[in-house]
Formats: structure tokens, sequence, C-alpha cells
């Protein structure tokens, strides 16, 4: 699998990762990286895969619990087994083999990680 595309823009953001571009969450995301005029590669995780040995790294540094979306309906329809005993090797499986269960937006950067849209984590980090 290809890696993740990375962008060489200056302000700082690698990329911004995620799933289902019209989201809403998403939908903001991308209007206040535009509105701060911060350039970005987009990488559609549903459509274009996910990176196990990125992932291995978001929930590394991010640690699993955030990383792994376990309010979706992708994860909440898993059979209970898959969803039983979760530690980091077993999150990382599930999030490669349902791309929907990362949580959105995934936004690499200099100084990080960021794990879902919050305006101001993201000035903080960003800015």
């Amino acid at each position: 699998m290809a890696d993740f595309i990375r962008s060489t823009w200056q302000a700082g953001v690698s990329f911004l990762s995620t799933t289902y571009a019209t989201w809403d969450t998403v939908k903001k995301a991308r209007v206040w990286l535009d509105a701060q005029g911060l350039a970005y590669a987009f990488h559609d995780y549903k459509k274009e895969g996910a990176d196990p040995v990125k992932l291995e790294r978001w929930v590394a540094e991010a640690g699993w619990e955030k990383v792994l979306n376990r309010a979706g309906t992708t994860f909440r329809k898993l059979p209970e087994a898959d969803k039983a005993d979760l530690d980091a090797d077993k999150a990382v499986a599930l999030m490669v083999a349902h791309p929907s269960c990362i949580k959105r937006p995934v936004v690499e950067h200099p100084g990080g990680l960021l794990v879902g849209f919050k305006e101001a984590d993201w000035s903080a980090a960003l800015l």
C-alpha cells in the first residue's frame, strides 16, 4: 500500500486524513484550514486505504482510545468478539480492516497530531 500523501507547504500541517469528505466535522475542518490560508493534502482513507504503520504511529502518539471511533455505526455493528478486549494492536487491525472506524479528521503537523476537530486546539497547534 502506498504511503499517505505528504505536502511540503510551509505553514506546518503535513496532511488532513479523513473519511467522508462531506461530513460536517470534516467540512468544518477543511473550511477552517482554508480560512487560515493553510494548504494541506487531503487523504480519504475510506477510498484510498489506511496504512497500518501510520495507524500504529498515531495510536502510539494519541492512544488507540482517541484514534478509534467507537461511537460510529461501523464500530457498533461489528461482532462483539471484534470489540471485546481491545488493545492497541487489535484497534489498529480493526481500523485497517474498517477505515470508517478511524476518528476524523486526523491532522499530522510538525508539532504532533490532531485527532478530531476542535477549533481552539487547532488554532493553538497550527497558528
